[in-house]
């Protein structure tokens, strides 16, 4: 099922991000497996708690839009709101190693190159299930690994969720497909604060 559901995905293109591909748009599987994983990025705290079964278990700094929050198409915000993951891209590559179209071209970019601002590392998929974040997986909202880590903790990105390539390496190993993600404007919540 998943292998299906990674087809479907691969034929959709990048609009976000600084990257541009038109493709034909085909129609993704709305059903993914359940998981007890959940992922919580708050937008004022820069910040993102994994949580398993309700039980937070650990915490990393990310970057979220310099535009601020939104879902229009083409404003470079991140959405906020509840989705799930629907695909992992990059397992087994280094760390920094730039993705393009969301395939590896070779390069291994270093962390804080001048001038350098690509997506690395491994790429999370995110598919928007609200009318507030509808257009996530269109408008190539991911969290993936950025070399700029000295922007971390602040707002820098073009609408993704930003981790250093060393976070995002560790999250890739624990994290599946069909895990939840929610983007929340205030701060972290505490376990008994999250909504079913």
């Amino acid at each position: 099922m998943a292998f299906q559901a990674s087809r479907l995905l691969c034929a959709l293109g990048l609009t976000a991000c600084h990257h541009t591909r038109v493709t034909s748009v085909e129609e993704v599987r709305k059903a993914f497996p359940v998981t007890h994983q959940r992922l919580v990025v708050s937008v004022a705290e820069q910040m993102l708690v994994t949580f398993d079964r309700d039980q937070p278990k650990r915490l990393y700094p990310v970057s979220t839009s310099r535009f601020g929050v939104g879902n229009k198409r083409g404003s470079y915000k991140t959405p906020l709101g509840r989705m799930e993951v629907v695909e992992i891209v990059g397992k087994g590559l280094p760390a920094g190693a730039k993705l393009k179209a969301r395939q590896p071209t070779g390069e291994v970019v270093p962390v804080d190159a001048p001038g350098r601002d690509p997506i690395v590392t491994r790429v999370l998929r995110l598919r928007g299930l609200e009318r507030q974040n509808e257009w996530a997986l269109d408008r190539a909202i991911y969290i993936h690994g950025t070399p700029e880590e000295s922007k971390l903790k602040t707002p820098a990105s073009y609408g993704c969720v930003r981790m250093a390539s060393a976070d995002i390496i560790a999250l890739c190993k624990w994290v599946k497909v069909g895990a939840r993600v929610d983007i929340v404007l205030g701060k972290l919540p505490s376990p008994e604060q999250l909504s079913p």
